[in-house]
């Protein structure tokens, strides 16, 4: 994985966006370019423990700007990247309207290459140097401060101990827990357990997490881990 801080570019005009692309890719930037906003949501989703700043054009098909800004600021793991807004629209209504919806700042085109990067190094530079302490597994986040898991940005309602076996296992995938590791993580949790117990637990987890259960698998004859199917090498 690259150290470099890693940019999403919303752009549907090819040449302005292959220039600011490469431009940026020139100054160390990682650049992940999106010509429409569906793709801009999907490129947030798929990388959202990567991303560390979000340059938008309010025009581009399918969502806005203004859409991804939202979909940015309600997201639970990328809710805190800087968000500018590059765009030729310089009526005053559009720049409080994205100023209100969270955006760090707004920059009119046409700008300058270097009027661009010199914002973003700005905004880089005031944001916080640690990222949230986080686990992801496709839709599936697991924020290891808050003890919360969230799937597709919706809070899923476990329980302590329910998160406790998702801890385990989602941020330790190449390992397989045997039930009595489990009993012996949830037992200061429960003054009475048993084998069975974890079963139980670990079957209303994965109820819970609807489709996403299939993340954590039975081993026959060894207990419980994550699925390695999903398992990014």
């Amino acid at each position: 994985m690259s150290n470099k801080h890693t940019i999403l570019l919303v752009e549907d005009e090819e040449e302005s966006g292959e220039m600011l692309a490469n431009f940026l890719e020139l100054n160390d930037f990682d650049v992940l370019w999106a010509k429409d906003g569906k793709k801009a949501i999907e490129l947030i989703d798929d990388n959202a423990n990567d991303l560390h700043l979000a340059i938008l054009d309010i025009m581009v098909p399918h969502h806005d700007g203004k859409e991804i800004c939202r979909h940015i600021r309600k997201h639970p793991v990328v809710y805190e990247i800087p968000v500018l807004f590059l765009t030729a629209r310089d009526e005053e209504k559009d720049e409080i309207e994205g100023l209100e919806l969270g955006a760090d700042d707004y920059i009119k085109k046409p700008a300058s290459l270097n009027l661009v990067k010199a914002h973003v190094e700005s905004q880089l530079r005031r944001r916080s140097p640690e990222k949230s302490n986080w686990v992801q597994y496709g839709r599936v986040y697991l924020d290891l401060d808050s003890k919360e898991l969230y799937i597709n940005e919706e809070l899923i309602d476990l329980t302590h101990t329910e998160y406790t076996i998702a801890e385990m296992i989602l941020q330790n995938p190449k390992l397989v827990y045997s039930r009595q590791q489990i009993l012996e993580k949830i037992s200061d949790e429960e003054k009475y357990v048993f084998d069975r117990t974890v079963d139980v637990h670990v079957k209303n987890l994965r109820l819970k997490m609807g489709d996403e259960g299939k993340l954590i698998k039975t081993y026959r004859g060894l207990g419980y881990g994550f699925n390695k199917e999903f398992l990014h090498t």
